[in-house]
């Protein structure tokens, strides 16, 4: 049986492991990802770093989107997460930002124990060479209702933050960040923006982590 044949939560499924029936996990899943996860990993094409810098300088942060095996095991995850810790933001702060208190003990940006950075542990699908972060923050970063975009101020004090923590030691063409829309964000009750760097050294990313291992890196294969 051909793919186009397949139903969607089949694609990409060892035959022995076909089910006649849409797995729970998958089962609210909305016409986007449906036909992500139908597609077979042969026919996607991960993004390169002139398409990614693209999509985010153009503001279509939409346009981003996992491998199909991917967005699948991302989606049987946090189907687990939340049925076993509530919800996406209860595990975040709980396991991996490990913060009891969101209150901030400064101005943005000036003081480090408000901000954590972490990988994405779902990244999205791109060359291998790019690596994903994600900074976390106990403060508020402006939004313009009008817009569903940064404030002018707040963009200015994230580009500061991202020169100053990161383009001392990556190349600034090798660095690029963006926030989220709000309507595209998985975790509401938490602020935090992206950082992608494009070939940059382990050891230095190591040390902004902390040695954080993306939870996609230790998630089974489902």
């Amino acid at each position: 049986m051909s793919s186009s044949q397949l139903p969607f939560w089949n694609v990409n499924v060892p035959r022995d492991l076909w089910t006649d029936e849409c797995p729970e996990f998958l089962r609210e899943c909305g016409e986007k990802d449906r036909r992500i996860i139908g597609t077979p990993n042969a026919d996607y094409v991960p993004l390169t770093w002139d398409e990614v810098k693209t999509i985010i300088k153009t503001n279509r942060i939409d346009k981003f989107v996992r491998k199909p095996s991917e967005l699948r095991r991302y989606r049987h995850y946090t189907w687990e997460l939340v049925r076993n810790y509530g919800s996406i933001m209860n595990f975040v702060l709980n396991e991996r930002l490990k913060w009891a208190d969101l209150t901030p003990k400064g101005a943005p940006f000036s003081c480090p124990e408000d901000i954590k950075i972490l990988h994405n542990d779902w990244p999205y699908g791109v060359d291998e060479r790019i690596m994903h972060l994600v900074v976390w923050t106990k403060f508020d970063l402006e939004d313009d209702a009008t817009t569903d975009d940064l404030t002018p101020r707040a963009r200015r004090e994230i580009d500061d933050y991202v020169q100053k923590t990161f383009c001392r030691r990556v190349p600034p063409e090798q660095v690029i960040w963006f926030k989220n829309w709000r309507s595209l964000k998985s975790v509401h009750a938490v602020e935090h923006f992206h950082v992608m760097l494009f070939a940059p050294d382990a050891g230095f990313v190591d040390g902004v982590t902390g040695g954080d291992v993306p939870l996609s890196q230790k998630a089974p294969a489902v």
